[in-house]
Formats: structure tokens, C-alpha cells, sequence
């Protein structure tokens, strides 16, 4: 039952915010659990998509992206809580180091690992990159007026929606944001504006602690079977996510060798390939899906016209090239914003040989 043992369990976290440690909150591993859960059912879906066994591509059906976007918003949110609950009195070095180390850890142990898969789309900075970056950047806000933390939050959000450029889609810039296309990757969680989300995490607790809620959070505590093993989970959310996409992997690369899946990945042309990963990238900034047609097609289309194809594909675009894509973008932008503006598009200048 919930809320059984109301005394003993507050003495309990008394005790421990006496001694120094951490109290758990069961609440918020049950939440945890439920977000590591649906991420596991997300890279599933993923997963037999890239062997061949689904032919639903959950990187641009709109149902699948909002899905993926509210896991990465639930996991950054509780980021921002637990920071508070961890750290909120007095920021304790010693623990966060050592959690910071694993984080890093892990975070170069999924770059290595998709390296080795997928070496033109390797993880270069995704969730767990940015839940390390996010936690020691957070540190300065957490004793900050929650009024004005959720101010800035919001602005990070943001700031993400009012500006973009595409030299920040390569990959030395792409973990910054800001960029109208994603950068050549599998996963990417940026500052702008994922660390937003984050910010807002930190607010919200503070916003819990200061009220009665404080107390019903500390007390919630369930026996239920469900309810424990929720929060297992998300006591071992580290691991169960490093772990579970090579097992998923391993699983399904092992039926391959058995047999050949049933529906084969669709092969892509450079065009294919090009609207594809432009749309994903547009329905993630929060554009509905008719505008990013119209963004996308466009941008197809100049590109083509002046043969940029090098210019998409450069790591280290020239300064030529980076002007070039610039007024693709600036064009496209206008023309889907303006979709009866009946105007047009002027091709983009070829580059020079």
C-alpha cells in the first residue's frame, strides 16, 4: 500500500539527511524505471526497423518522435530533481565526481560501441553525454531563485525555436544545437535546448520542497510488486540502458544469421536519404509536419540545383560552402513559412570548382 509506515519512513529519511546520505525517494525511481522502460521500447522499435523485421521508421513518424522526445524530456527532468535532492544544501564533491566519472564512462563506451556498428552515424554526444555535461553545468543553478531558473530554462528552450544555422550540423558543433538539420549521427541531445529541460527539473523540485508536497514525497512509498520493481529499475537505470541495446542487438544480428528478415531496410538515393534526416531534424525543433515538407522539399531542390552535395556531406565545411548553405536555409525558411507567397525559389549558386 502507499503511504504505509508514514513515521518510520520519515525518520528514516531524517536519519539519512542526518548522516549525510542521500535519502531514496521510491517516487521518483518508480519514474525512472517507467522512463528506462519506454526507451527500451523505443530502441526496439529502432532496432527492427534497422534490421529489417518493421518497416516503420520511428525516427520520422510523428508518433514515434514525440514519444522519443518526452523519454529524453522525463529523464532530463528528473536529472534536474535529483540534483536538488542530491546536492540542493550542499553540493557533496566526493559523490559527484565519482558519479560524473561513470557517466563519462559510459557515455565513451556507447561512442566506441556505435563507432564499431555504425561509423558514419556514431553517438558522439547523446543522452548520457549530456546528463554528465547537464549535471556539472547545473551546479551553479541549483541555489538560484526557482522563479528564475525556470525563466532561463524556458529561454534555453527557446532560444533553440528563434535560431538556427547550419554550421552548427557538423559534428563538432552539433552537441551545442542550433542546427536546422541533424548533424550525421544516431543520437544527439544538444545544450540548446535539452539543457532547458533540465533547468526546469531543478525549478520544479525546488518548487516541491518549499511546499507539502515535500512531505508526501518522502512518505510515498509502495509495496506493490509493480511498484518495486519500477523503482529497481530505476534504481539501475545506468546499467539497464548501457546494456540493453547491445543485448537487443545481439538478439536480433543472431536471427539475421538464421534467416533473412522478412521485410529488407529500404535502400535510400542520396535525395531519399537527404529529406529523410531534414524532416526528422525540422519535427524535432516542434514544426508540424506540413511545414517541414514544404522546408525540406525546397531544400532538396537547391541543393541539387547547385550540386551541394559535397557541401551536405563535409565535416569541416569551407567558409564558400557554409555561405552557400546558409541561403539554402535563409531561402527554405521563407518559402515554408510562406507557402502562398507563390515566389520562386532562386537556385543557389553552384560552388566553385
Amino acid at each position: 500500500m502507499v503511504a504505509q509506515g508514514k513515521r518510520g519512513e520519515s525518520e528514516q529519511v531524517s536519519r539519512d539527511e542526518g548522516s549525510g546520505q542521500r535519502p531514496r525517494y521510491q517516487l521518483l525511481d518508480l519514474l525512472r524505471g517507467v522512463a528506462i522502460i519506454a526507451m527500451v521500447v523505443f530502441h526496439i522499435a529502432w532496432d527492427l526497423y534497422y534490421f529489417g523485421y518493421s518497416d516503420v521508421d520511428v525516427t520520422t513518424v510523428p508518433g514515434w518522435v514525440i514519444f522519443q522526445k518526452s523519454i529524453v524530456s522525463s529523464f532530463l527532468l528528473l536529472v534536474g530533481a535529483g540534483l536538488v535532492l542530491a546536492h540542493g544544501k550542499a553540493i557533496r564533491w566526493q559523490k559527484f565526481w565519482r558519479r560524473f566519472g561513470i557517466l563519462v564512462g559510459c557515455a565513451l563506451l556507447v561512442t566506441a560501441g556505435t563507432y564499431w556498428m555504425f561509423p558514419d552515424y556514431f553517438v558522439f554526444f547523446g543522452v548520457l553525454h549530456a546528463i554528465a555535461l547537464f549535471s556539472l553545468m547545473a551546479l551553479a543553478f541549483l541555489r538560484l531563485p526557482p522563479w528564475l531558473v525556470a525563466t532561463i530554462g524556458a529561454a534555453v528552450i527557446a532560444a533553440n525555436f528563434l535560431y538556427n544555422d547550419p554550421v552548427f550540423s557538423s559534428r563538432e558543433l552539433g552537441w551545442i544545437g542550433f542546427w536546422p538539420s541533424s548533424p550525421p549521427t544516431s543520437d544527439v541531445v544538444p545544450i540548446f535546448p535539452w539543457f532547458g529541460v533540465v533547468l526546469l527539473g531543478i525549478a520544479a523540485m525546488r518548487l516541491i520542497l518549499a511546499s507539502p508536497l515535500a512531505e508526501d514525497l518522502a512518505q510515498f512509498h509502495s509495496k506493490e510488486p509493480l511498484a518495486r520493481g519500477l523503482a529497481w529499475m530505476g534504481r539501475w537505470s545506468l546499467p539497464i540502458y548501457v546494456l540493453h541495446q547491445p543485448l537487443i542487438i545481439g538478439v536480433l544480428w543472431g536471427l539475421t544469421q538464421l534467416s533473412a528478415p522478412v521485410l529488407a531496410p529500404p535502400v535510400l538515393s542520396l535525395s531519399q536519404d537527404f529529406v529523410k534526416s531534414c524532416t526528422s531534424a525540422c519535427l524535432g525543433t516542434g514544426s508540424d509536419l506540413a511545414r517541414c515538407d514544404r522546408y525540406c522539399g525546397c531544400a532538396v531542390e537547391q541543393v541539387e540545383t547547385g550540386n551541394l552535395w559535397e557541401a551536405v556531406a563535409a565535416t569541416e565545411p569551407t567558409l564558400e560552402q557554409n555561405t552557400q548553405l546558409r541561403a539554402v536555409a535563409q531561402l527554405c525558411t521563407a518559402m515554408a513559412d510562406s507557402p502562398d507567397a507563390g515566389a520562386e525559389p532562386t537556385p543557389t549558386p553552384a560552388p566553385s570548382p
